[in-house]
Order: structure tokens, then sequence, then C-alpha cells
């Protein structure tokens, strides 16, 4: 018989699976799949990203987090620098699922947007076939080194983990979300996001601060679930983090990239250690 078909529920889809386990019989079980769906990023009218992400149940979560995205991406890429470049984000007609997950941008007047600029970046692209020095010079000819003072204890970092864990509740239904999460150099958290892609997490995040107001984030710390590579150590810099820390491992590019740009790069934070790899004069014993 034809299984029933998946019923989302936004960042978790129920459906039912075939479970099979050596020694015993197959069983028909419900199972919990993270949720994807397109979003189209629009500004002034003109579609500049579309990306698969996951979408918050809640419609009216469901719009902040679209809108934090998708401002995420819009400063990673340069296009914004702070709050008074943008008008508004709107979501494109009601309900988002029956019109493509579009979400239109308005800028402010003054904001300089060249859209055949945007199309030419290799910011958004870990693949892009640019060599490491190359990437690097891009990325530094839009954002400046951070020059910051912030320092954290080695306790304190080691303690984070413990601190994101409990706000990850899709993952744990589903085993398969990414998450970000941004807190001051006390420890304290401050925004969690979670979603299919862990770069649209950070996007989520680093776009929550910017609605905030709380960009420069000079005195922060960026954690991500998994590896840190080249774009999560770009897209931090664009909103001038200085300490960066993943639960798993960075990329030779992302060290290269942190110290270049003055920031504290934190790896394999977990089971109560962790390695530095750049800058570890933050970082205080």
């Amino acid at each position: 018989m034809k299984p029933p078909p998946p019923v989302s529920d936004g960042p978790a889809t129920t459906q039912s699976i075939l479970k099979i386990e050596a020694g015993r019989e197959p069983l028909r079980v419900e199972d919990e799949l993270a949720g994807e769906e397109p979003l189209e990023i629009r500004v002034r009218g003109k579609a500049v990203s579309v990306t698969m992400r996951t979408p918050h149940p809640d419609p009216d979560q469901r719009d902040q987090h679209d809108a934090e995205m998708a401002i995420g991406f819009l400063l990673g890429e340069g296009v914004i620098h702070d709050g008074d470049d943008i008008l508004s984000v709107e979501p494109c007609g009601r309900p988002a699922n029956s019109h493509g997950n579009i979400l239109n941008v308005f800028l402010a007047p003054t904001c300089d947007f060249d859209p055949e600029k945007l199309s030419r970046h290799v910011f958004a692209s870990s693949s892009c076939g640019l060599c490491g020095k190359a990437s690097i010079d891009a990325v530094h000819a839009h954002f400046p080194p951070v020059f910051s003072d912030a320092q954290i204890t080695s306790d304190t970092l080691l303690a984070l983990p413990d601190k994101l864990r409990p706000s990850q509740a899709t993952f744990d239904r589903t085993g398969g979300l990414h998450a970000a999460a941004l807190f001051d150099t006390a420890g304290n958290l401050l925004v969690v996001r979670e979603d299919i892609g862990r770069h649209n997490a950070i996007d989520k995040v680093l776009g929550h601060a910017l609605l905030q107001g709380w960009l420069p984030l000079t005195d922060h710390a960026l954690l991500v679930s998994g590896r840190a590579s080249f774009e999560i150590m770009q897209k931090a810099l664009s909103a001038s983090v200085p300490i960066v820390a993943a639960v798993s491992a960075p990329s030779s590019l992302a060290a290269e990239f942190a110290q270049d740009s003055q920031q504290t790069l934190v790896g394999f934070l977990r089971d109560n250690r962790m390695n530095v790899y750049s800058h570890p004069e933050r970082v205080l014993l």
C-alpha cells in the first residue's frame, strides 16, 4: 500500500516510513523530517536570490524569520549596512505556500543598490571557483577586519553549547536542522535560529541583530552547531563579530580568513574542550 503523503508543519514534516533494523521485522512508523521550502528574495522588485530554507509554522513568526534571513543575506552581500537602509520587508501574497514564498525588501532611497553588481558577488557561494586568497581579498574589499578589544573566558566559551542545546526544539524532533546563536561576552544567550541550511540560520541571527539595532556586534560571540566554513566567517565579519565558535571543525580557508580578519575562531567546542585557531588573545584562561 502506498504510504500517505507527508504532512507539513513548517520546520518539521510528518511522514510514514518503513523502519528496518537487522534481526527485526520491518515496521511502519511515523517520522519527522526537517521542513524545506524555497524563498525568493526580491529587492526593489528585482529577484536577487532563491534559497531553500526552513519556514516557521506560525505565519507571523514565518514572516519575521524570513525577513531576518533576507536582511542577514543582504548584510552579508554588502547591500545594506544598518537598519536605516531598510524601509520594509513584505511577503508577496497570502498564504505564502500558494504564492511561491516571495519576499520583497524595500530599501531606502539613499541605499545604493546595483542588482548587476550583486549578481557578480561570490560571497554567498563556497564553490565559486576562486582561489582562497582571491576569496579573502574579495570580501575584504567590502568588509574591514574586526578591531575589537572584546574578550571571553574559556569557561564561558565551554558553557555555550549547553546554553544553545535547549533552544534546538526542531532539531530534537528531526535531527535535521542547524542552529546559530548570538551571545554577549558574558555568555548570555541573545537569539537562536534553526534552519536546514547553516548559512540561513546565521543570516536569520544577523538579520535579527540588525533589526534590533545591535550592530556592530563587536562585543559578541557567534556559535554555530556544525562546521565553520569560509562563508560563515565572512557573514560574521559583515556584522563585525569578533569571536566565532563551532562545535565541529573549521576549514583551512576559514582559519586563514579569521586570521586576516582579526577574528577569533574556535573549533571543536564540545565535551568541555576546544581548539583556538586564530587570535587566541581574546580567550581568557
